[in-house]
């Protein structure tokens, strides 16, 4: 030490190489400082560093989480409905009971499939079932078409369209007016927009429907009042009918629809069972609704046609059928006739997954 106190050479050598190793202790220490930083970074975004998302999105990802698990529920809800539908249809091809149900597409006549209304710009084919929101499904329908009337705006709302309208058969396109229209080849287009359009179909309880369909049309009737009603000297009009009393009851309504004469054929689409106005043993429809949870269905479908940007369905009328009237309006009817009017409508009850109700009861069994 001495000797580099004695050389100035030596001494700055000695002083640049202390320096120098100064500034890499230095170095040293900022470089810990830093890994030590990065470190508890690191672990504060342990989660984002796996799932990819920032801190600040966290709260968006479970909403989205959310709404995913809601969608797969109302999916897996679908699938469930349209399972049932084919089980229902393999399990019933062989009864007696119900010849027409598992019928080949091309037995089915005409006539029968007026029900199916088609939208051709959407590639939509939609069947009405009266009693369950066809109202404002057909209202839905005719905008999607471009409805108009003569010399006016297409309709882009369908509040606005007077239900008179939305009912009247030529408005809709509809399966039964294709050989009119396309002659022979009528059936061959039915079953290529069956096969490449969405289908969709709502229903509803069948005997809550009857109660809907017995209070809003089942007016009057000669024949009813006559056979049922044990009246002889009838008024010609509805009005006249009503002023002096008489109207059919639910009891004779009910007597009506189990009568042997009548119940094959049940021509009024009102309360003609449900799977013989949409035939879904024939028709693999894409989407089937209810009634009793119209809102998020409706939101649905219209997402799956990829149409809700362009309307949604109106809220339904105040005047509603519950389902909790069921056993007030069924009770007074006889037992064995509640017994034969579920047989006439078991398979609405079997396809589209409504319970065996309680107001029917079991089959008494003879010993």
């Amino acid at each position: 030490f001495q000797l580099i106190l004695r050389s100035p050479s030596k001494m700055r050598w000695f002083i640049s190489r202390a320096m120098g190793k100064l500034s890499i202790i230095r170095l040293v220490f900022v470089l810990s400082l830093l890994m030590s930083l990065l470190i508890v970074v690191y672990w504060e975004n342990l989660n984002w560093f796996y799932s990819g998302v920032m801190p600040r999105e966290e709260e968006e990802l479970k909403e989205e989480q959310k709404e995913s698990s809601a969608v797969s529920a109302e999916d897996m809800e679908q699938r469930a409905r349209k399972q049932r539908i084919m089980d229902v249809c393999s399990e019933m091809s062989s009864s007696k009971e119900f010849p027409k149900l598992t019928r080949p597409f091309d037995q089915i006549t005409n006539y029968e499939l007026s029900n199916l209304i088609v939208d051709d710009v959407h590639q939509i084919i939609y069947c009405y079932i009266p009693k369950v929101a066809c109202s404002n499904w057909k209202k839905v329908m005719m905008v999607l078409t471009g409805f108009s009337m003569s010399g006016k705006k297409p309709y882009t709302d369908p509040l606005k369209i007077p239900s008179p309208v939305a009912h009247y058969p030529y408005y809709h396109l509809t399966f039964n007016r294709f050989p009119k229209l396309y002659g022979s080849q009528a059936r061959q287009m039915m079953q290529d927009k069956l096969k490449n359009y969405t289908k969709f179909m709502f229903v509803r309880d069948p005997l809550v429907r009857l109660i809907s369909a017995f209070r809003s049309k089942f007016n009057y009737g000669k024949t009813l009042m006559r056979t049922y009603g044990n009246v002889s000297d009838l008024p010609d009009t509805v009005q006249e009918a009503h002023a002096a009393g008489l109207k059919p009851t639910f009891q004779q309504f009910i007597a009506y629809l189990v009568d042997p004469k009548t119940r094959r054929n049940l021509l009024n689409e009102h309360w003609r069972q449900m799977y013989r106005l949409c035939h879904p043993c024939q028709v693999k429809y894409d989407f089937i609704g209810r009634l009793e949870s119209l809102g998020t269905d409706a939101e649905q479908v219209l997402k799956l046609m990829k149409v809700d940007h362009l309307v949604q369905l109106p809220s339904a009328y105040t005047n509603f059928t519950e389902a909790s009237w069921v056993r007030d309006w069924y009770e007074p009817i006889p037992t064995e006739v509640r017994r034969e009017l579920y047989k006439l409508y078991e398979p609405d009850f079997k396809l589209f997954g409504y319970p065996k109700p309680d107001i029917v009861g079991d089959e008494e069994t003879t010993p």
